[in-house]
């Protein structure tokens, strides 16, 4: 298949995926408020954070190795994959124990990370340990075998085995919950699915590609790109750990369980849209870089800025249904005592809008590889977001956490890797690009103002007030976006992709 047909097989079965991984926690998160109480919430959002910290000894191996594939696989050289391969099974067996001990390192500081009550009749040593063992046995049986399968452009295949394994995990933990209200049974189903989940990833890897395992040795040379690869990755995966978690864990220090289960229900829908919208990036991503080892400069910046433009409209619409559906559906799904400001949710929407352009900048840098040149921006960025989280928390509360995370992104973050991007890759100035994007932030900001005051004046109640406020938020930021760039070329590219993605072609 082409890039274009594999990116297109990525993205729909992506997007079944994140479909499933957003509504199915929903329900979840649901179903253990009323069984279990909201400090389980916090508590379950606090561990998360503490083990995806600790995931910073993977240092970004998977998505160097995985690079490194690209080059062999177009010019089917299976001897080299397979030696990568196999360093990539020792490298990964490592870090299951790196995580391990140093998640056992971490145990007596435990307490220290939660602020006032605990949920009575449970150990939070015995939960943290449950978390810790699952995670480390995820990186030390099959996970490598993964990369074939991504570096080939076929994450359809992982996105339908984690659709069945998601689903049957549902299941079980709903039942466990509704039966018998045990927290317990919640975290051993989940550990009991992850393995189940690569197990089949394995088998179906083993099945597409039976003639590449893990054997061979690399060639010092290669090792040695790699090396260079990882080393540009490390300050990246542990810039982007610490901007992620360190949110919750500094919530939880100083504000508690109680207001991290409130902030992180809001965080949920969007992180939710986030992982939706990163389908397309991710099953794009094998496709940009094919596209600039195999094509010129100039093509790879026109393709940069035609998917900008798509990228930009989805983001404008998905910005305008933020600011108006956020508090009518956190009202009618936690109730009114759970609920944040409409202040704390127009930060939320410029979150979301840097966090997405960011994404996509992000997809260029990984396609080309350029993470030596991009090492030290995500530490830095990462670093400034965690000292004004701690100087802002503890002066304007749960505020500080959202505004820190923006101030970060766009005053360090963003610009920074605009320049690697446009100075290493395309060459080029980077003043016409911003033009374009100021552009579409000023749609943006436009259609916003036009929807909010479109809703404001409505008091609409329950599910039919949802559907009227999402019909506005969805045709307001479109018919804006027909009437300023409906003859754009970018525009006419934007629905000749639209129809193929609808009939296949």
């Amino acid at each position: 298949m082409s890039r274009t047909e594999n990116a297109i097989n990525n993205t729909i079965f992506g997007l079944f995926q994140k479909l499933t991984q957003t509504l199915l926690p929903f329900v979840m998160r649901t179903i253990m408020l009323h069984t279990l109480g909201i400090d389980y919430l916090g508590l379950n959002s606090l561990f998360t954070s503490i083990i995806q910290t600790l995931s910073i000894a993977e240092l970004g191996i998977a998505g160097a190795i995985t690079f490194s594939m690209y080059e062999p696989i177009a010019k089917k050289n299976d001897a080299k994959i397979c030696a990568l391969l196999r360093l990539y099974r020792v490298l990964y067996g490592l870090i299951g124990m790196a995580i391990l001990l140093m998640g056992v390192v971490l145990l007596p500081f435990l307490p220290r990370l939660i602020s006032g009550k605990v949920p009575e009749g449970i150990n939070i040593y015995i939960l943290y340990l449950m978390h810790l063992t699952s995670t480390a046995m995820s990186y030390s049986l099959f996970s490598y075998r993964s990369s074939l399968l991504e570096a080939h452009q076929r994450n359809d295949v992982i996105s339908k085995v984690n659709i069945v394994t998601i689903w049957l995990q549902f299941v079980l933990q709903v039942l466990f919950l509704l039966l018998f209200r045990n927290y317990y049974l919640y975290i051993i189903t989940q550990f009991a699915m992850q393995l189940v989940n690569q197990i089949t990833v394995y088998w179906c890897s083993r099945r597409l590609f039976p003639n590449l395992s893990p054997r061979g040795r690399m060639d010092r040379e290669s090792v040695a790109v790699i090396v260079r690869k990882v080393k540009g990755l490390v300050t990246s995966r542990v810039g982007g750990i610490v901007l992620n978690t360190s949110d919750t864990i500094v919530i939880s220090m100083f504000l508690g369980l109680n207001a991290l289960a409130i902030y992180q229900n809001y965080f949920f829908i969007v992180s939710a849209v986030c992982g939706l919208i990163s389908t397309f990036l991710s099953g794009a991503l094998a496709g940009v870089g094919n596209s600039i080892v195999t094509d010129t400069k100039e093509k790879n910046y026109q393709d940069f800025k035609r998917l900008t433009f798509m990228f930009a409209g989805i983001v404008c619409v998905c910005t305008n249904c933020f600011l108006v559906l956020y508090q009518p559906f956190m009202k009618l799904w936690m109730g009114a005592d759970k609920m944040l400001p409409m202040s704390m949710v127009i930060m939320f929407c410029g979150y979301f809008v840097l966090y997405e352009y960011n994404q996509l900048f992000n997809l260029y840098k990984d396609a080309a590889g350029l993470w030596h040149e991009d090492r030290f921006r995500p530490l830095i960025t990462a670093l400034t977001n965690l000292t004004l989280n701690v100087f802002l928390v503890q002066r304007i509360g749960v505020y500080g956490i959202i505004l820190s995370t923006v101030l970060s992104m766009l005053l360090v973050g963003m610009p920074w890797l605009l320049h690697n991007l446009f100075s290493t890759l395309f060459h080029s100035s980077v003043g016409g690009y911003l033009r374009e994007l100021a552009k579409y932030l000023a749609v943006t900001a436009a259609s916003c103002l036009l929807s909010h005051g479109c809703t404001c004046r409505l008091e609409l109640e329950g599910i039919p007030g949802l559907a009227v406020y999402a019909a506005v938020a969805v045709v307001v930021p479109c018919c804006c976006y027909f009437v300023v760039f409906g003859r754009s070329p970018y525009f006419r590219d934007a629905v000749k992709l639209a129809k193929r993605l609808l009939l296949r072609r």
